[in-house]
């Protein structure tokens, strides 16, 4: 396939990815962008064609029921506000749990379809609980664990709720089982600092392994023994790490992130002894595993810089790897990973795509949001097309993972915490000078482009390091601290304190690290766009920074979508969003 000649045609390739499978084993339910956003489709195990099973105008996700029923999570105009419906085979969608002042998300059900467990705030509007809904009586019990929490699993016997709450300390939670019969809670954390990031049931309910970092510095495979209340690392690859259980506890998969890329290995869960890696299409990133009942074969999503999220299926006991949507990869470029020492000598790696010929070419540096978070090579919905689309016209685009981002150890992502907030900006600083270095690259035209946190690192950068950046692109950013943690959803603001600093304690930081207290200095024409229904960064961050460089005389242009939220997650704002910020650039660098 060769490459689309227009940002268009990039951005409207498609994706996939697997969310469930049917209780026999020969289909899936998956989640498809083909009508514009993702909606949810049939596909047969053995290959064929998407059967288109939702038509929503907004984007929808859900899982297949035992009885073949589907269970909906949507929203409305990308406010998060989730709401869950059953959606009978060939029928009509009836609400389950539904009130739209509200959110219920992460919903989680038993084997065999009985209880459904979701996450709720509905109590006060800020902390969360947990409810246990029996599917068949509609009866519910409430878990009131107060906090910012989400449910991982049911146990296999339908009884236990396994639940990660955040604690107040940066980059840590805490984790309970619920039992759904007797209402009791236990706190079976571990000792020291970590989070959880992928927790698989025993089949017969005693215990559960887990990827957590709260016994070093990566997510490690450790296991927990219910009866005993004892932990005990497992397996430790160096690297972060996810792990995947088949509901017959036959293979145990581990998705390895090795520096961005991904590797699978299926191990033995009782010996842990490596039986087979699971062959990739290509150097990639895979998302999105689910086991067929019985686990004889392992769906999931992979993706690559030129290829967007696809469907593939491997045979545990053949070894084959079938591809069940897509194309294959478009020509394109493929990055090189570099590392750069930064001010003080950490090492900080970026991802950097080179277009054919000699240069100097101009760079655009993306900044991923989070921060808690890691630039990885994969085609994302907006990134991925703008990049393959930049370099076949003759620029460069850098991907830095600066300090703060995960995938590289505990101590490396908390190089960023509160005080030390602008550090990872003096990181974008040494990355101009790596590059500015480089003959191939044109230091004096690089641009800065990001979205969420990533968006507060591109207003920051033109603030306090105005010299170096002739343009900055910015999608859904922070511009102060200070008002985004007085603005943005009640029940996220604690969340985002542990991070960034409190208003009550660290209000003297928010100030110094917001570019909003800098305005003044920055010089650099900007491009910034944003969801009006957005429950996170609220759109006043955007149209404060857009009414004051205004004011002074700075050219920034402000585009606002009012069906949107933190996300764009319709195709044709999509592509008005990034079609405008190319005309940006072209027009601001010549």
């Amino acid at each position: 396939m060769s490459l689309p000649r227009s940002l268009r045609e990039l951005l409207e390739l498609r994706q996939a990815w697997p969310l469930s499978w049917s209780s026999d084993g020969s289909t899936l339910l998956v989640a498809s962008d083909l009508p514009g956003t993702h909606q949810l489709f049939m596909l047969p195990a053995a290959g064929g064609e998407l059967v288109q099973a939702t038509d929503y105008d907004e984007p929808v996700l859900g899982q297949l029921l035992p009885d073949g029923r589907i269970l909906l999570e949507l929203d409305e105009g990308g406010n998060e506000r989730t709401q869950l419906y059953v959606l009978e085979p060939g029928g009509a969608a009836e609400p389950l749990v539904v009130d739209p002042r509200f959110n219920h998300w992460t919903p989680r059900v038993s084997h065999d379809g009985s209880l459904l467990a979701y996450a709720t705030n509905r109590g006060n509007g800020r902390d969360f609980e947990v409810v246990a809904r029996r599917l068949g009586s509609g009866d519910e019990q409430c878990f009131d664990l107060r906090g910012y929490l989400g449910v991982h699993a049911v146990s296999p016997d339908g009884r236990r709720i396994l639940v990660e709450r955040l604690s107040d300390l940066p980059g840590d939670s805490d984790l309970f089982v619920l039992d759904a019969e007797t209402g009791d809670v236990a706190d079976v954390t571990p000792a020291g600092e970590g989070e959880f990031m992928s927790l698989s049931w025993l089949p017969d309910s005693s215990g559960f392994f887990a990827a957590t970092n709260a016994f070093g510095e990566h997510f490690a495979l450790a296991r927990h023994d219910l009866a005993a209340g004892e932990w005990r690392t497992v397996h430790d690859a160096g690297w972060d790490l996810e792990c995947v259980l088949d509901d017959a506890g036959r293979n145990l998969l581990l998705a390895l992130n090795e520096d961005g890329w991904s590797r699978l290995e299926l191990r033995d869960p009782q010996t842990l002894e490596l039986r087979a890696e699971v062959p990739l299409p290509a150097r990639g990133v895979a998302s999105d595993f689910v086991f067929s009942p019985g686990g004889s074969r392992l769906a999931f999503a992979f993706s690559s810089p030129r290829e967007p999220r696809q469907i593939h299926v491997h045979d545990v006991g053949t070894g084959e790897l079938r591809r069940l949507t897509g194309e294959g990869p478009i020509a394109g470029v493929d990055p090189g990973l570099h590392r750069f020492a930064s001010f003080d000598r950490e090492s900080i790696p970026v991802f950097l795509f080179e277009p054919e010929g000699d240069g100097p070419f101009p760079v655009v540096v993306t900044v991923h949001g989070g921060p808690e978070s890691q630039w990885r090579p994969w085609y994302s919905q907006g990134f991925g097309p703008l990049t393959q689309y930049l370099v076949s016209r003759g620029y460069a685009v850098a991907a830095p993972n600066v300090r703060g981002s995960s995938g590289y150890g505990k101590r490396f992502e908390h190089l960023d915490d509160v005080a030390l907030r602008l550090d990872s900006v003096r990181d974008l600083a040494e990355l101009h000078a790596w590059m500015s270095a480089r003959p191939e690259l044109d230091g004096s035209r690089v641009v800065v482009y990001g979205r969420s946190y990533g968006g507060y690192m591109v207003l920051a950068a033109l603030a306090f390091q105005p010299e170096l950046w002739a343009a900055g692109i910015d999608f859904v950013g922070i511009s102060s601290f200070v008002t985004f943690l007085g603005n943005t959803s009640e029940y996220r603001r604690a969340a985002r304190e542990r991070e960034y600093g409190s208003l009550a304690t660290d209000r003297e930081v928010l100030e110094r690290i917001s570019p909003a207290g800098r305005v003044d200095a920055i010089r650099a024409p900007l491009f910034v766009e944003h969801g009006r229904n957005d429950p996170r960064v609220p759109v006043g961050e955007s149209e404060h920074i857009h009414r004051v460089l205004t004011e002074n005389g700075v050219r920034c242009e402000l585009v606002i979508y009012e069906d949107e939220g933190h996300t764009i997650e319709k195709l044709e704002n999509r592509i008005d969003a990034f079609e405008r910020a190319v005309a940006f650039l072209d027009e601001v660098l010549g």
